[in-house]
């Protein structure tokens, strides 16, 4: 599939999505089916949870974990479902912090939503 093929097709069922997944992991040399609906839910809820982009930065440190682990889709499940978790309690904090302060931004940018 060429590219401008894929890329018109965006939006459709997740083939686009698949055929792209399939093509990368033959491309890097990588034999494993994980869950992509986990990854894309953590990508999300990082995304808006944190900002934006938190989501290629954190499935990508989820697939490192997952590899220093032993691999598989069970490391990637643990590691994704740790990073979900993360992402869930900053978002809970930037609430809080904005119900706090009355800013809907939860404070200073670059530390909306972080821990303290």
């Amino acid at each position: 599939m060429s590219l401008r093929v894929a890329r018109a097709g965006i939006g459709d069922d997740g083939a686009v999505v698949d055929e792209w997944i399939a093509a990368a992991k033959t491309e890097l040399g990588i034999d494993l089916d994980v869950d992509t609906r986990v990854l894309l839910d953590l990508a999300r809820d990082a995304a808006h949870g944190v900002a934006r982009p938190a989501a290629p930065l954190t499935t990508f440190l989820v697939g490192y974990a997952a590899g220093r682990a032993g691999g598989g889709p069970e490391a990637v499940r643990a590691a994704a479902e740790k990073a979900a978790a993360l992402a869930g309690r900053w978002a809970e904090q930037a609430a809080a912090d904005a119900a706090r302060t009355g800013d809907p931004d939860g404070g200073a940018a670059g530390t909306a939503g972080a821990p303290e």
